[in-house]
């Protein structure tokens, strides 16, 4: 069959970066029904507040919003933001329980995307930031940009 489209990226939280410092990232599988992956296909999915959690030694995602594909048969799930199970391998998933039981750490959703015609999900080990750490990365991202702005117009002059 030859390899699809790898690396298309379907839904994306850009949230994660702004409310925690990622430490680590890992890549997963979903668990989801034929009509689902078709809708995440045409790229209506949101993941802005999902989450991930760990229990009986499984992995899964919370409150990933999937709509339901129109062309879809009777068998198309009736709950669009129900739990969907990761595939992840068992010594991920003990790190990931260990690392994720300390304190202000989460499973923070970063990405949904397809490789090699699988849909794939990258989560992150976020560490939660304060109010003034989301300031600071601000400013931070500001002073950066003004930078930029003043070497463009040096290189404009120069020319």
């Amino acid at each position: 069959m030859g390899n699809r489209a790898d690396g298309k990226v379907l839904a994306q939280n850009k949230k994660a970066s702004h409310d925690y410092f990622i430490e680590d990232t890992y890549e997963c599988g979903i668990v989801l029904t034929g009509t689902e992956i078709k809708s995440l296909r045409l790229g209506r999915a949101n993941i802005g507040d999902a989450f991930a959690t760990i229990r009986n030694g499984e992995a899964f995602i919370h409150n990933i919003h999937i709509s339901p594909f129109e062309q879809g048969n009777r068998h198309n799930p009736t709950d669009p933001t129900r739990a969907r199970k990761l595939l992840l391998k068992k010594v991920e998933i003990r790190k990931l329980f260990g690392l994720a039981k300390q304190d202000g750490y989460a499973l923070v959703p970063l990405k949904i995307y397809v490789r090699n015609g699988f849909a794939k999900l990258l989560i992150g080990l976020g560490k939660g930031k304060k109010q003034y750490d989301k300031r600071d990365t601000a400013a931070k991202r500001d002073a950066q940009r003004d930078i930029q702005r003043v070497l463009r117009e040096k290189q404009k002059v120069a020319r």
